[in-house]
């Protein structure tokens, strides 16, 4: 167990973020999920409808340190891919 004040403050600081953290990466995962699924589906219509709220929110847990910089491109460039490759199938 922590020893001082400062470090006591520290470490429920980090459990905090642990929490948020934590919360941002569901989200985006299942939000990943579910366009995968639709991708995999062949549904068009449905993952034309997931492709922006998808690539927001890769945005917004890139934005708040969830995930790092490349990592959120890396997540989008795969599912733009395999989007594409969907759309020129049909």
């Amino acid at each position: 167990m922590v020893q001082h004040k400062s470090a006591l403050k520290e470490w429920k600081k980090s459990l905090k973020r642990r929490m948020v953290n934590k919360t941002n990466k569901s989200k985006l995962k299942t939000q990943i999920k579910k366009f995968r699924k639709a991708i995999e589906e062949k549904n068009i219509e449905v993952a034309k409808k997931l492709l922006k709220p998808t690539f927001s929110l890769i945005d917004k847990t890139v934005k708040k340190g969830t995930i790092h910089k490349n990592t959120g491109s890396r997540y989008k460039s795969r599912l733009q891919k395999s989007f594409n490759s969907l759309v020129s199938t049909e």
